[in-house]
């Protein structure tokens, strides 16, 4: 329990820890933002896939990955200690990143397809960055 002035009891570990603060938001932020696009990539795969180019299966599909990204993602920002699984998020954002890149080259779509995509590569390279930094602030 905490008191107004924000000290613990002994032996209470503390809600937080600073040095992980940026990888923890960095890695909510991914699972939060993420998750809603899987969503919204489900909800409209038919006409999506018209704009894409790709099939709505596969929009479909790349919807629930999202969303089941996010979960497992948000729940791993709630372990007691992140890095770990910082390193792995990190891993996996890199990871979709070069396949974003090498999927609008290789993959036929529509220009505005191949605009999402590497859209989504410059996303997750983005974040991969962010928390990239947020685990290396747990190395200090």
């Amino acid at each position: 329990m905490t008191s107004v002035s924000g000290a613990t009891r002994p032996g209470t570990p503390p809600l937080y820890d600073s040095t992980d603060s940026l990888l923890r938001f960095a890695m909510r932020a991914d699972a939060t933002l993420t998750g809603l696009c899987g969503l919204a990539v489900a909800i409209v795969a038919d006409p999506l896939s018209s704009v894409t180019g790709l099939p709505s299966g596969a929009e479909y599909a790349s919807g629930a990955a999202f969303v089941l990204y996010g979960l497992v993602v948000f729940a791993l920002a709630a372990l007691p200690n992140p890095r770990r699984a910082g390193m792995g998020v990190v891993a996996a954002n890199i990871v979709c990143t070069v396949a974003a890149v090498l999927a609008a080259d290789v993959v036929p779509m529509t220009t505005t397809g191949v605009v999402a995509m590497l859209a989504t590569g410059a996303y997750t390279a983005a974040f991969a960055v962010l928390q990239y930094l947020g685990v290396r602030r747990l190395a200090r």
